[in-house]
């Protein structure tokens, strides 16, 4: 892994053994450049969470590496939001500061928790999940850390909560320059916030790049139903006399009375999803 790399695996699976779905994951490569914003994609039961926590290194692999930054240097929030129930929010951010010497960066935990707003004073177990979730991703901005991970991270919040959190996200991570990793099974939660993909399917990474560079790299077909040869397809689907298909952009020219776009992300995911509904080998699960 290089300094412009923020996580890379090779080969990475993770089983917990049991005999209907052994695998959570199996033979994952990917590579993150540092900087990123990044979505993990995918239906339930994908494997998603088992690879955060693979990357937040809380879990040993089964075969294969993941490596990202040391310790010290990332910063997780699970889904279940842990936090210790008997302390007040200002004891968390307290606690926080003492963890963390040296990174702890008062101002932006303060900033998160007062756009709440939040009582300092009121105790962790009296707390909404939305305000949990305030205060883990408080937690987690405060560490300052070069690789922040995020497991269904807006799962628990308002629409306008999940806006005005996303947006101070994204200005933390220009500003700093932190690489970020959000999972969810909701594209709309992440659409227009990341710039790059791994979308991960049945135990398996099926897609990972620069989301700019996927979607160029594919080409939705319109038109009457005909002859996809020589087009590398990776999914059709037939109305009527309609064909829809999307191909990849391999070089071969496109011939016939078809008509041509750029699909959407959305169009591209559920393609690329319905697509390995049909190889996927049994035994995935998150």
């Amino acid at each position: 892994m290089t300094a412009e790399t923020a996580l890379e695996a090779r080969g990475l699976g993770k089983s917990y053994g049991g005999r209907r779905h052994p695998w959570a994951l199996r033979d994952c490569s990917f590579s993150l450049p540092a900087g990123r914003v990044c979505a993990v994609v995918g239906p339930n039961g994908a494997g998603k969470s088992t690879l955060l926590a693979l990357a937040a290194g809380l879990l040993k692999p089964t075969e294969g590496t993941i490596h990202g930054p040391a310790r010290d240097a990332l910063a997780y929030v699970a889904q279940d939001k842990p936090l210790y129930p008997q302390l007040t929010v200002a004891d968390t951010l307290a606690m926080g500061r003492e963890l963390n010497p040296g990174r702890w960066d008062a101002a932006v935990a303060e900033r998160i928790v007062d756009a709440g707003p939040l009582d300092e004073d009121a105790r962790i177990r009296t707390l909404s999940g939305g305000q949990r979730t305030r205060v883990a991703l408080a937690l987690a901005l405060g560490k300052r850390p070069e690789l922040l991970l995020l497991d269904e991270p807006m799962a628990d919040l308002d629409p306008l909560a999940r806006h005005e959190l996303m947006g101070a996200l994204m200005a933390d991570a220009a500003e700093h320059g932190t690489t970020v990793v959000m999972s969810s099974h909701i594209l709309t939660e992440l659409e227009g916030a990341c710039d790059h993909l791994i979308l991960v399917d049945g135990g398996g990474v099926r897609l990972d790049g620069a989301i700019d560079d996927l979607l160029a790299a594919h080409t939705l077909l319109t038109g009457p139903v005909a002859d996809l040869a020589p087009h590398t397809v990776v999914d059709s689907r037939t109305t009527g006399r309609q064909l829809t298909a999307l191909v990849r952009n391999d070089g071969s020219p496109v011939e016939g009375a078809w008509q041509t776009s750029e699909p959407s992300l959305e169009e591209l995911l559920l393609a690329h999803l319905r697509a390995s509904r049909t190889r996927t080998p049994e035994g995935a699960s998150a």
